[in-house]
Parts: structure tokens; C-alpha cells; sequence
């Protein structure tokens, strides 16, 4: 199964994810990509295997992935202060692949209907959703 983490920022969403994954998934491949150098680098130093940074990386990356896992607004053009562009919401709204998003209610996006959780219970849940879509293709 090939496993993409996107995060923007700071990365620590994505360092929380990737961390979460390679404990629950030891023996996958998890890529990650950062919008910027701050956040590849956070996913890196928590255990990614392969890494890369930019808008070309999520195009291409968002092709190649069975399942995505980021926040949610990676599919928002412009969100997260605009460090995601018209292409990389393009580009992981329209991946064939699962997509697994958590629902963080930032930079103008609010998400209703999801209760007040820690970005550590999301995080969680978030690799539930996964066990859940790695045994269905199993």
C-alpha cells in the first residue's frame, strides 16, 4: 500500500501521522510531503521513508498514492494561509486514491459536525480509517 502524508506549515500534523503510521504499519512505505522545507523536514525526523517538498511533489505523489492522509484542507485551494495551491487541491481531490482527512477547522475553513477533538484523537482515528482501508484491500 502506498501511503502519502501531506502537511503544510509546520509539519506537526504530519509528524503526528507519520509517527502514528510507521507504529501501526511497520513494514509500509510511508511517503511525506511538505508544502515547505519546515514541514518535509518535520515528517522526515519523525520517520518517513521517503520525503520531498513542494507543489510538484504533491501532483505527482497524489498519482502514485493508494491512500492520502492530511488535513483537510489540502483539498482547498488556497487554505492552510495559502500554502496550498489551485494544483495540490487539484491534484488530492482528484487521486484515485482513498483519502483519509482530518477535520481541522482553520484559516477560515470550519468543519461542522465533528465534535471538538485533539489533534491526537485525530490522529488516531485517522489511522483507524487505515487499518480499516488496508484490510479491505488485503
Amino acid at each position: 500500500m502506498n501511503i502519502l502524508i501531506i502537511d503544510a506549515q509546520g509539519g506537526g500534523i504530519g509528524r503526528q501521522l507519520v509517527a502514528a503510521v510507521k507504529k501501526a504499519f511497520p513494514g509500509e512505505t510511508v511517503t511525506a510531503v511538505g508544502t515547505n522545507s519546515l514541514a518535509a523536514s518535520a515528517m522526515l525526523k519523525a520517520g518517513a521513508d521517503l520525503v520531498a517538498t513542494g507543489e510538484n511533489a504533491v501532483v505527482v505523489n497524489c498519482r502514485r498514492a493508494d491512500v492520502i492522509l492530511a488535513p483537510i484542507g489540502v483539498v482547498i485551494a488556497d487554505a492552510m494561509l495559502g500554502e496550498i495551491t489551485p494544483a495540490m487541491a487539484l491534484a488530492a481531490g482528484q487521486s484515485p486514491a482513498k483519502r483519509i482527512l482530518l477535520p481541522i477547522g482553520h484559516c477560515d475553513n470550519m468543519v461542522v459536525g465533528t465534535g471538538e477533538l485533539s489533534v491526537g484523537q485525530l490522529v488516531q482515528e485517522a489511522v483507524e480509517r487505515l487499518k480499516a482501508v488496508w484490510e479491505s484491500c488485503g
